[in-house]
């Protein structure tokens, strides 16, 4: 599996189809249902969706600065990111959607503003990795649709878009290919029969089988692995959290 090339305008579609279907998803929520937990520890639905409307309002900073050399972080600061999310959370599901709609509208406008040499333009992201703007509209898509399967309404990690399942664990996987810290493993597709190998070590003692949409929702952290095959019964290496 190789690591796909991003295509930022056909990855800003698939963001605002992706970004439609949550909020369609989410308009025929009980209003009280935002107020409920969601399947991230701690967060509320409340949380899940004001995360997304100010991750897309973080990546237009960074599609800016990208467009016009000017230096401008995701947020000014993770407190000032985390308060926002806290102070939002409790609002209203009417207002969740229409700041939800009003950003995705918002970061498709930046998309649509970039010229085509801005692209290559370089920028940060919050945990300090750096990255081609091109970038930015998977990294909105890979929100959107992981945080739909967050939201727990009966959206899963089964329902996710198979060209999405097969690029983000090739993205993922290579991340994670050579990283000290977590134990080798060697992971199969059970479907495609293809294996790759994560941690540092050349021979791993674990193998890990499963289709890649159980792969991809193990190593995201949106699994426990239960429906993972081990071969031997050993347990399963704690991976990084996601950047």
């Amino acid at each position: 599996m190789s690591v796909q090339r991003p295509d930022p305008v056909s990855d800003a579609a698939a963001a605002r189809a992706a970004t439609e279907r949550l909020t369609e998803a989410v308009s025929g929520l009980d209003p009280a249902a935002v107020t409920e937990p969601s399947l991230l520890p701690g967060w509320t639905r409340g949380h899940v969706l004001t995360h997304l409307a100010r991750n897309a309002d973080a990546l237009v900073n960074l599609l800016t600065w990208a467009r016009t050399g000017e230096e401008i972080p995701m947020y000014p600061s993770d407190e000032a990111r985390d308060k926002d999310i806290e102070e939002g959370a409790g609002r209203p599901l009417d207002e969740q959607l229409d700041d939800l709609r009003l950003t995705a509208e918002r970061f498709a406008l930046a998309v649509e503003e970039m010229p085509p040499q801005a692209w290559a333009s370089q920028v940060r992201t919050r945990h300090g990795g750096v990255y081609p703007a091109a970038v930015l509209p998977a990294k909105r898509l890979t929100e959107v649709l992981l945080h739909h399967v967050d939201l727990g309404i009966d959206y899963t990690c089964d329902d996710l878009p198979p060209d999405f399942v097969e690029r983000e664990l090739a993205w993922l996987i290579d991340g994670l290919s050579g990283h000290e810290g977590i134990a080798a493993v060697r992971l199969r597709d059970t479907g495609s029969g293809e294996e790759w190998l994560i941690g540092a070590s050349a021979e791993p003692e674990l193998t890990v089988a499963g289709s890649a949409r159980q792969l991809l929702a193990w190593v995201t952290g949106r699994s426990k692995g239960e429906k993972l095959t081990r071969e031997p019964d050993l347990p399963l290496p704690v991976l990084p959290p996601l950047g």
